[in-house]
């Protein structure tokens, strides 16, 4: 049974491939797959570019799993020697734009969903393909969670290796505004704003926060652009800068905003706060399975859709982030069947 749903399952991802669906334009590829679901006679939802199935006999009194992976991929570098769009498989390599981010999770899920509802579960499934997740699109899996049932756990289909992240950081993109007061570079008048712009640079480099995530680290602060200036006899009234803020599950991205501005004085204007820091204890049922299975876990740089889920979620899926946005991107075959294994015997019978 697993080979059969190996097969299918890179068949599908060899379909998929050859539809671009970059974010915002996977209608097509959101197109194929609704087609691909109806004709195996499942009942499809969908919501803009976003398709999703539930269990046959969804009861609502039993807790319920989502399976989550995303249809969007970005654009092809300048790099890459084959045509992105034409999957091929080579020495159990099958190439292809989004073979490893994320399509081989979506495959994989998708066909574990069509498994474990065979068989008598104590939960309720559903599996959603989601748009926009490489930008973090609000017409993606947020949107989508207005929409689906209660959700009590989430499987996010991520390129992991099948090592399991129990935790992942958040990230708060900020964009501050320091001041001066213009005036001739030539005589001591004006105040420089990029001179003041140093002191709150400074703290954002050397600043630590108390609480120190086991599994994430601390969180990190990391001052990535900055313009001051219109010309060189001209002292800057204004001095901007943007700091990358990637935050641990011990703080929200609203807590750390109160300390960044008790401290820096300047303007301070996060792009947003929605994507948040999460873990799931140790003492969860799947995370107590992985551990069985003698899994890696472990805290996850990198952002997913996770970091939009208001409930317990795990990243684990086939494949290398290594791998994700480079040329001539790749998955193993056999990296896909492990995946598929690994679901299951993660899944199947689970108790909450």
């Amino acid at each position: 049974m697993t080979a059969e749903l190996v097969n299918e399952a890179i068949q599908l991802l060899r379909q998929m491939i050859a539809i671009p669906s970059f974010s915002k334009e996977e209608k097509e590829v959101a197109d194929f797959l609704e087609q691909y679901l109806l004709q195996r006679g499942y009942v499809v939802f969908r919501h803009l570019n976003n398709i999703w199935l539930q269990s046959p006999g969804f009861i609502v009194s039993r807790p319920t799993i989502l399976l989550n992976s995303h249809l969007d991929t970005v654009k092809p570098g300048s790099g890459w020697t084959r045509h992105p769009f034409e999957a091929s498989i080579e020495n159990n390599k099958l190439y292809g734009l989004g073979s490893n981010d994320a399509g081989a999770s979506l495959v994989s899920l998708l066909h574990v969903f069509f498994f474990l509802t065979q068989r008598q579960q104590s939960y309720n499934l559903i599996f959603a393909a989601t748009a926009e997740e490489e930008i973090s699109g609000k017409n993606g899996l947020e949107i989508m969670l207005q929409e689906f049932p209660k959700i009590d756990f989430a499987v996010v289909g991520e390129p992991t290796g099948m090592n399991m992240a129990i935790a992942e950081r958040g990230l708060m993109v900020i964009d501050a505004t320091v001041t001066g007061k213009s005036g001739h570079a030539a005589r001591e008048e004006g105040e420089n704003a990029i001179y003041k712009a140093l002191n709150a640079i400074k703290w954002f480099r050397d600043y630590r926060f108390d609480k120190v995530s086991p599994l994430l680290g601390p969180v990190k602060m990391t001052v990535t652009q900055i313009n001051g200036g219109i010309q060189h006899n001209m002292i800057p009234d204004k001095c901007t800068f943007v700091v990358d803020v990637r935050s641990n599950e011990l703080y929200t991205n609203e807590e750390i905003l109160e300390i960044i501005r008790e401290n820096v004085h300047c303007r301070i204007e996060p792009r947003s706060v929605r994507l948040c820091s999460t873990a799931t204890q140790l003492d969860h049922p799947i995370v107590k399975r992985a551990q069985q299975m003698k899994l890696a876990l472990y805290g996850s740089p990198t952002l997913s859709d996770q970091a939009l889920m208001p409930f317990p979620s795990v990243k684990i899926g086939p494949g290398d982030s290594a791998r994700s946005h480079t040329a001539d991107e790749y998955v193993f075959v056999d990296e896909i069947a492990k995946g598929i294994e690994t679901y299951i015997q993660l899944l199947d019978g689970l108790q909450f």
